[in-house]
């Protein structure tokens, strides 16, 4: 899906972004070295979420800590490191606010997903705790009783998480069932296939690599319109009042 030169299918609107790897450039981050990070989402675009994609190879490393934010990471190919716990390729980590991360890369041409945002805290619950984990560990289930569309948690619900994170598989011709508008913002990346997507009253071609935010109340509806499974993780917020 590459275009003619000068031509790209990036869009950034005020209810939403599209961000395709042509588009793609470096960013350098603090604690980070020998890898190569693009941000993808951020409050530049008016959203409450951060969204990262960082390359990394047997020698990359990064450190840091979350301070008041959570963080969530997705091995998307190769293998790594988060605190010491081995991750390879569908792996994930939670990191919980004021936690030390630690990560290193363990193979070439590894990619990392992440997701930020300011953790909210809600009185009489306690803050989620640091857990890993693997998505192919986790049972996927038919979404509004549709055996051609189906949901992977990453996050186990629990009223202390104010962060979702899943897995949306889509069989070939399957769909969202109806044009979804809420109060959840999103940020995705779309892991294999495509389709096309409709955000607000436009729609796109989309396709592996390719990032989306969704600001909220914007209205958006997906088909895989290809020949293979469509797949993307996304985050939305939940569990908390909104203002």
């Amino acid at each position: 899906m590459n275009p003619k030169p000068g031509f790209t299918r990036n869009v950034i609107k005020r209810n939403y972004a599209l961000l395709t790897p042509d588009g793609h450039v470096p960013s350098v981050f603090p604690g980070w070295t020998d890898c190569s990070p693009v941000v993808l989402i951020s409050a530049a675009l008016g959203a409450k979420l951060s969204q990262y994609l960082i390359s990394l190879d047997a020698k990359s490393a990064g450190t840091g800590e979350t301070e008041n934010d959570e963080w969530f990471f997705y091995v998307v190919a190769g293998k790594l490191t988060v605190n010491g716990v081995a991750l390879l390729e569908g792996g994930f980590a939670f990191l919980p606010p004021e936690t030390k991360y630690d990560v290193r890369g363990s193979a070439k041409d590894s990619r990392l997903l992440v997701f930020r945002k300011t953790y909210e805290p809600l009185a009489g619950q306690k803050p989620p705790a640091f857990f890993t984990g693997n998505e192919k560990d986790i049972s996927e289930a038919p979404f509004l009783g549709s055996q051609h569309a189906r949901l992977k948690m990453l996050i186990p619900g629990s009223l202390a998480m104010d962060m979702a994170v899943n897995i949306f598989t889509y069989d070939p011709g399957a769909t969202l069932p109806f044009v979804e508008t809420h109060v959840m913002e999103h940020g995705m990346f779309f892991l294999t296939g495509g389709g096309v997507y409709r955000l607000d009253t436009d729609r796109h071609p989309v396709a592996a690599g390719d990032a989306i935010w969704i600001a909220p109340y914007c209205p958006q509806w997906f088909i895989n319109d290809g020949a293979q499974p469509a797949r993307y993780i996304y985050y939305k917020d939940v569990n908390r009042l909104p203002k």
